[in-house]
């Protein structure tokens, strides 16, 4: 949401989220092209985005993302996000019709973000804000995250989410109504249809990533080695980034490595520790996991378990946020306050047992996707 998904600007790029390629990327607007919509979308290239348009395109065109300070020549790195700039909207309010803000503001404070708002409206350009995380899985105080909702929610011309729980809790805290849109598929349509493979072991998987703040890994996978132990031909595979256990690294996570590599050492789990997977990678690991166990203590929604339903592989997803509003899952009791190791083992047997099977309808998701482009492009229209 990126995670390949969870929103916020990302340390680097970040896994599931690649550009198109140039050849399939839209063109730039051309300013007074009749019946066009220009879209300043931020970003642009998260696969998210790019799925709001539909396969065959529309009047909705959306700017490319402008390569940020520092940037690689011909990098399609969108972080941090240059149209954040009041600036860049003064300078460039001739090329666009609407502004759409999804995620990507970490570094901005709620200053510049009020600065942002009227260099807008000086030029006369309806914000919409698509409300993706009512609380960032990349910070450990909510209080910055909270600040900067503060001045977009109430600013927006209007407001987007993907959940009817994350639309209640909108209304609660501000009194503003949102539109409550699916999120598209994530993985390509050709994926839609891989066959699931075959296989003799029953896979659970807890992919650490580089621990970002949300994330409590540890807990959850002593509970699942445990309960998995007991169950015929079950196996724990756990992944993590190597910068979890580098001194000089922003990720570093003394002591975590440590014991996962002790406990791979007794049998109790597989470790594998990698550096970011990119699409296919990805894919590849998420078809090959019987149940993806999200090891979230707060959150709002996840793109990682849209693609697992796209691939059908189970999700256990906490109690907290809407995870469970978004797509059928399994839940377990894991928040702010702990975990519930209890919940966790009877979810995972009962995935043992049941073997559910939640896969995405390739001609559902297509469906899904062209009513939420529709969706987009009346709302735009209803702006201009």
């Amino acid at each position: 949401m990126p995670e390949p998904f969870a929103h916020g600007s990302p340390a680097k790029p970040t896994p599931g989220v690649a550009a198109d390629p140039p050849s399939s990327r839209d063109p730039d607007p051309v300013p007074g092209t009749a019946g066009t919509i220009r879209v300043a979308s931020v970003p642009a290239g998260h696969v998210y985005v790019r799925h709001l348009s539909p396969p065959g395109g529309d009047r909705v065109v959306r700017l490319a993302d402008p390569r940020p300070c520092g940037a690689p020549s011909g990098s399609r790195q969108w972080w941090p996000p240059v149209m954040l700039s009041p600036d860049w909207v003064e300078e460039h309010a001739g090329t666009f019709d609407v502004f759409h803000l999804h995620f990507g503001f970490d570094a901005q404070s709620p200053p510049v973000l009020r600065e942002l708002v009227e260099a807008l409206r000086r030029n006369g350009k309806p914000l919409v804000y698509t409300v993706h995380d009512l609380a960032n899985p990349h910070h450990h105080d909510e209080g910055e995250h909270r600040a900067q909702l503060d001045v977009l929610v109430p600013a927006a011309d209007r407001l987007i989410t993907l959940t009817p729980g994350a639309a209640e809790e909108i209304t609660a805290r501000w009194g503003r109504t949102a539109l409550v849109l699916p999120h598209p598929h994530v993985v390509e349509p050709a994926g839609l249809v891989r066959p699931r493979p075959e296989r003799d072991r029953f896979t659970v998987g807890v992919h650490a990533k580089s621990i970002r703040p949300n994330m409590d890994p540890l807990p959850v996978t002593r509970v699942l080695a445990d309960a998995l132990s007991q169950l015929p031909d079950a196996v724990l595979r756990i992944d993590c980034h190597p910068e979890i256990d580098d001194p000089a690294s922003h990720w570093y996570a003394p002591g975590v490595l440590d014991e996962l590599r002790e406990l791979d050492r007794k049998g109790r789990l597989e470790l594998s520790v990698h550096d970011y997977f990119d699409d296919d990678e990805l894919w590849d690991y998420l078809i090959g996991l019987d149940v993806s166990v999200l090891p979230y203590r707060f959150g709002t929604h996840s793109g990682w378990l849209e693609a697992c339903h796209d691939l059908g592989t189970t999700v256990l997803a906490p109690s907290c946020g809407f995870y469970t509003q978004q797509r059928p899952c399994l839940t377990y009791g894991h928040d702010r306050r702990g975990l519930d190791a209890e919940s966790l083992r009877g979810a995972v047997r009962a995935a043992y047992d049941e073997r559910p099977v939640w896969r995405a309808a390739p001609e559902d998701r297509r469906a899904e996707r062209l009513r939420v482009a529709r969706e987009h492009e009346a709302l735009y229209a209803d702006l201009l």
